[in-house]
């Protein structure tokens, strides 16, 4: 495999202009490994913040103007408080400087002491005469703690189907769940791939991570028998039809074999959701549809307007007509109008989907779960989708997220989603963060953000080059953190940041304060600047959740066994020879199992089945050994199942995003199954009753 060539360094005018926009010039995938970013990777970064770097004469005049700017400002675009300190941005003002506040709530004040939390208006007038507005976040220090231990599921939410599904699970087989492990397991949460909506026409990307829309939900996931208007459609024979076509969907991926189709599926109930529209509301109904209209505002116009156009022009808005492609041109404004009865349509299925959502937690926390559904958060949204759409003034065009060469892959990776601006995201006060976020949380019992780390920094690759030539561009992981913290802690929900793999230093520790939990999981979990032996328990930190695998890593059937490198070795995903990657692997579970026999967590040593099972339960006695405050399940792990969710770096190779949960032999399970596993409650029995070892205070949730 050939590594890149080496990059031509940035100038020094060069490299002071990227540092003034936040541009990193080189970075450090080890810390004793510095690698230069290339000139086009820094040029191209700072055109799409709107900077001009393509000539050396360009670079200085954009320099002066950009030091003049900063030499001669006041205050950036958004200041951060914490708790009722003073932000230091106002601190240091000159003295004699005159503040005028306009609170959130409505007040106006001449002083930043003891602010309430919010997103406040600074004026701020100095005595030479400059005046300078600024945004100003007042968040609580910290977000909300877990209440005491617990323990809970981990599932895609579309591989769990029950006997009522529609051929892939759905909002009522999520509340079907967690009030099912509440009551009966002790759970404390059942957390759940990204549920946004995803870009419209078939056939679909079928991953959860790059969605049209992050801020509304996807109306597949709708369980359309428990839609109220659903009962009152006259056209009884096609309802039934539609029940039939259901019933094949089904049981086509539990009884024969097939992958979730999820266009089918959507399809299905696409035609079923048009007899539903046809349905007048009830007073009732009417009234709560039009409060959601009008608390969503102009987000949600903006989401049922691109799916309306998406039906007509296809569903990348850069191939419309011209005149559409502005959110606010006079030609979208007629064609939203023209297509008012499909806008309402996009609308009311956003309205159904989040009333569902909000269903599921309920039934969640009437279980008795202290912390309920765990959302996920992707890392960004498709280019052509609805999102990118409407806030395209928000991202930056010619560009998209992905990663630096590394030692797993030596060319590193562009992820195709376009990154937010972070010059744009300040001058507006983070105002679309703050709404997406408010979104999730209203659903939310706690929230998991995919890539955490892009926080603080994002891997910017220009359109039409390689992930090598991308460059790190930074944004105010302060202001970022302050939004994130006021508004779970305004819901009352807890933060999971996915920090997996490469981070870079004080990222883990900045999120630690502010009462961010990380991400551990077993296999990873090692003494990385000692041996390299697996990290003992005592040493693991407690706020996390602590996990044997997850979506993107093997079940622990097939860890254990070896079978991830068969397969990896199948579709010649292996970049070493297989005799050496199946040794590294044995090995490496010969050392974890050697650990659990010495501390005395098998319960069986044989062969077979049971000697399986025993070993996956010695697992999740491991992580219970941990500090960690929330402990997750695998679901597919409580039935033996061998398959990954998905498998990084293949794309038409294997099925990703499309496999039903199934037992050892890979047939599927269902819901309903599952809830009768004896495998399935002895795998929780064991978190039930070991919960009670060592510290108390670390019990999970029924462990009483």
């Amino acid at each position: 495999m050939t590594a890149p060539r080496p990059a031509e360094p940035p100038s020094g005018d060069l490299s002071r202009l990227a540092a003034l926009h936040g541009v990193a010039t080189s970075y450090r995938p080890s810390p004793d490994r510095t690698v230069a970013a290339s000139v086009t990777a820094v040029t191209h970064a700072l055109a799409a913040l709107g900077v001009d770097a393509g000539t050396p004469g360009a670079v200085r005049a954009a320099l002066a103007a950009g030091e003049r700017e900063r030499a001669g400002r006041l205050l950036p675009p958004t200041v951060v408080g914490w708790g009722t300190d003073v932000p230091a941005a106002l601190a240091a003002l000159p003295g004699g400087t005159r503040l005028s506040v306009s609170t959130e709530q409505g007040e106006t004040r001449a002083s930043a002491e003891h602010l309430p939390p919010g997103v406040h208006e600074v004026t701020a007038t100095a005595p030479d005469g400059r005046t300078a507005r600024a945004h100003l976040i007042v968040a609580p220090t910290r977000l909300p703690a877990p209440p005491g231990r617990s323990y809970g599921l981990l599932v895609q939410l579309y591989s769990l189907l029950s006997r009522r599904s529609w051929g892939m699970g759905d909002l009522g087989d999520l509340g079907e769940l967690a009030g099912w492990a509440g009551r009966v397991l002790g759970a404390g949460f059942v957390q759940v791939n990204p549920l946004h909506a995803a870009v419209l026409g078939a056939p679909t990307d079928p991953s959860p991570y790059r969605p049209s829309s992050r801020r509304f939900p996807d109306p597949v996931h709708l369980r359309i028998e428990d839609v109220p208007e659903f009962a009152y459609v006259e056209d009884r024979d096609r309802v039934r039809a539609l029940l039939e076509r259901a019933g094949r969907l089904r049981g086509a991926v539990l009884e024969r074999g097939a992958l979730i189709d999820r266009d089918a599926v959507w399809e299905a109930k696409r035609e079923a959701l048009e007899l539903v529209h046809a349905v007048p509301l009830g007073p009732g109904r009417q009234a709560a549809y039009r409060a959601f209209l009008a608390g969503q505002g102009r987000a949600l116009e903006d989401h049922a307007t691109w799916c309306a156009l998406a039906e007509v022009h296809g569903a990348d808005w850069h191939r419309w007509p011209a005149g559409l492609r502005d959110p606010r041109s006079p030609g979208t404004a007629r064609a939203r109008r023209e297509l008012a009865d499909r806008v309402d349509f996009h609308s009311r299925l956003a309205w159904l989907t989040d009333a569902q959502l909000t269903a599921a937690q309920r039934a969640a926390r009437e279980a008795g779960m202290p912390v309920g559904i765990v959302h996920d958060l992707a890392v960004g949204v498709h280019p052509g989708g609805a999102d990118a759409w409407a806030q395209q003034e928000y991202f930056a065009a010619g560009t998209s997220v992905g990663a630096p060469p590394d030692a797993f892959n030596a060319h590193g990776q562009d992820w195709g989603l376009p990154p937010w601006r972070p010059d744009r995201l300040a001058e507006s006060g983070y105002a679309p963060f703050r709404a997406l976020l408010r979104a999730l949380f209203r659903y939310a019992g706690a929230l998991r953000i995919d890539h955490v780390m892009g926080l603080f920094r994002l891997w910017w690759v220009p359109e039409g080059h390689p992930p090598t030539e991308g460059a790190y561009v930074r944004y105010d992981a302060e202001a970022m953190l302050a939004v994130l913290v006021l508004e779970a802690s305004r819901a009352g929900s807890v933060v999971i940041g996915e920090d997996l793999g490469t981070v870079e230093p004080g990222v883990r520790e900045a999120l630690r304060t502010r009462g961010v939990y990380g991400t551990s999981v077993l296999w990873f979990e090692r003494d990385w600047e000692g041996d390299g032996r697996p990290l003992p328990p005592e040493r693991w930190r407690a706020d996390c959740l602590a996990t044997a695998t997850t979506h993107d890593l093997p079940p622990t059937a097939a860890r254990l066994t070896g079978e991830h490198v068969d397969l990896r070795a199948g579709l010649g995903l292996l970049a070493r020879p297989l005799d050496e990657e199946r040794a590294e692997a044995a090995a490496d579970t010969a050392e974890w199992l050697e650990l659990f026999a010495r501390l005395g967590l098998l319960d069986d040593d044989g062969d077979g089945a049971r000697a399986e099972e025993a070993r996956i339960r010695a697992v999740h006695r491991w992580l219970l050994r941990t500090p960690a405050r929330l402990v997750g399940v695998w679901l597919p792990d409580g039935v033996g199942d061998r398959r990954p969710q998905n498998l990084p770096g293949t794309w038409d190779q294997y099925p990703n995003w499309r496999l039903p949960i199934a037992d050892a032999r890979g047939r599927p399970v269902t819901l309903e199954e599952l809830a009768a596993s004896p495998r399935l409650r002895a795998l929780i029995e064991v978190l039930r009753a070991d919960a009670g070892g060592g510290d108390g205070a670390h019990g999970p949730a029924g462990a009483r």
